[in-house]
């Protein structure tokens, strides 16, 4: 489903400055059936991000790790890129969380929205990026050492370090995301969402498996963690 100029220009808008307090007011429920409208869909991220924003950040101030909690959501407008969202961090260390337009399009309702922001803030609470650039650097060192060792040349000691770097970055990367999946189940209950409803978005994606070195475990697994963090919760 590709969203209007318009309503892009909107969320654009609606999501450039976080609310100073989570507004008052009913969460949506469920659509029934497929992806709601354009008009639903850009109201609902909307919402969520008023709604779970100011949540993320009182977490992130709570936890363990000197950061920057300040976080910034923003909308890649390009139709042509697959359902996505992921957090990265700007030079000043601030927080970004990104999201396309095909992934706000096509979730269901709020709840959807809401696990996978609140699952992305988690990302920056629990510092994995700057742990799995560690990883890959760990990884990179210790191939290129071996491959030194063995005597490779120094194109394969290049491609070595390469290969390294990218095992190391999967090594925990699993880990990772099932804990964000945990932090980011409390993030949506705070917010007043069902992650338990939320992170029925697994179900229409597609399942990566339990693949050796995969960047994600397998949607069924994260799923009942989700489900089982919930109650717990509750």
């Amino acid at each position: 489903m590709r969203l209007p100029a318009l309503l892009i220009a909107l969320l654009l808008t609606g999501c450039a400055v976080a609310p100073a307090s989570v507004p008052r007011g009913p969460v949506q429920a469920p659509a029934a059936g497929g992806p709601p409208t354009p008009e639903v869909a850009v109201e609902n991220f909307i919402t969520v991000v008023e709604r779970v924003e100011p949540v993320a950040e009182q977490v992130c101030r709570q936890g363990r790790l000197p950061l920057n909690c300040d976080y910034q959501i923003v909308v890649d407008d390009d139709p042509r890129k697959p359902p996505n969202a992921f957090q990265t961090v700007g030079r000043s260390g601030r927080p970004f969380i990104v999201f396309t337009i095909g992934l706000i399009a096509e979730a269901r309702n709020q709840h959807e929205l809401a696990f996978v922001l609140g699952h992305e803030a988690a990302h920056h609470i629990a510092g994995h990026l700057p742990r799995q650039r560690e990883n890959a650097a760990r990884g990179a060192e210790l191939l290129a050492q071996r491959a030194i060792a063995g005597g490779s040349s120094e194109a394969g000691v290049r491609l070595a370090k390469a290969v390294g770097a990218q095992v190391g970055a999967r090594v925990f990367s699993k880990e990772f995301e099932l804990e964000a999946d945990r932090l980011g189940t409390l993030i949506a209950l705070r917010a007043g969402y069902d992650p338990a409803r939320g992170v029925a978005y697994f179900t229409r994606t597609q399942d990566p498996g339990n693949v050796f070195l995969g960047s994600h475990p397998p949607n069924a697994e994260r799923i009942a963690l989700v489900r089982r963090t919930a109650a717990q919760l509750r």
